[in-house]
């Protein structure tokens, strides 16, 4: 997808912080970065690799709960996703290694990047991810390939100016979310601050933004989410 002007940040952000108003969540502060400045552009990445992210962390999923390793090995190597596979998620694949629970965390990165292929309907930060949205990945128990699920799904990605703007809401969200936890607060639902962050990770990983002060878009495990 083409590159496309972003609004400009600053009214963005102002819409972040009034959703998190209406949240009762708390603000970030007045100086908290903006994600992208004046006259910077933005995409998303190609849609077969949003859809190849997806489905290997669709895989990633069925072997948290009980896939055999080479079952799940077997359906990569026959979808030729080999090669998108991170080196962590290859030793949590192969051999269980790895911490299981951040594996499982990313049901709620799936989710994002459902919604940014336009395969749910929202990225409501105060429901959990809706069990209906799994039918809509790759049938693992009757052996679906990629093709074919590429196929059965026509995914119809996001706008990349609406994405970049909910990134910017979750952005703030994951500050708001980890202050709540901080202060033992009280969340405004109950979606958690792993599961922001999760949406979060999704976000940041499939928008390319273009301009002065963005690098060149990194690996699934090189999303920066330490501010």
């Amino acid at each position: 997808m083409a590159a496309v002007s972003l609004p400009d940040p600053g009214t963005v952000r102002a819409a972040s912080r009034y959703e998190l108003e209406r949240l009762g969540v708390p603000l970030p502060p007045d100086e908290y970065p903006l994600v992208w400045e004046a006259g910077d552009e933005v995409a998303l990445r190609p849609t077969a690799e949003l859809e190849a992210r997806a489905a290997i962390l669709h895989v990633i999923m069925a072997r948290c709960f009980g896939m055999p390793a080479d079952a799940a090995m077997g359906w990569l190597l026959g979808s030729h996703l080999v090669e998108q596979v991170t080196p962590p998620e290859w030793q949590f694949l192969m051999g269980g290694k790895g911490d299981h629970r951040s594996f499982v965390l990313h049901h709620d990165a799936l989710f994002g990047l459902a919604w940014v292929l336009g395969l749910t309907r929202h990225l409501d930060p105060t429901v959990p991810p809706d069990d209906r949205f799994v039918r809509q990945l790759p049938n693992l128990a009757a052996d679906e390939t990629f093709e074919q699920w590429r196929s059965r799904i026509l995914a119809a990605p996001r706008d990349p100016v609406e994405v970049a703007g909910l990134l910017d809401l979750h952005y703030c969200l994951d500050w708001s979310y980890l202050e709540i936890e901080r202060t033992q607060g009280t969340l405004p639902g109950i979606v958690d601050a792993n599961a922001i962050g999760q949406r979060r990770w999704a976000l940041e990983w499939a928008v390319v933004f273009s301009g002065p002060y963005h690098d060149e878009p990194g690996g699934w495990e090189e999303v920066d989410l330490s501010t």
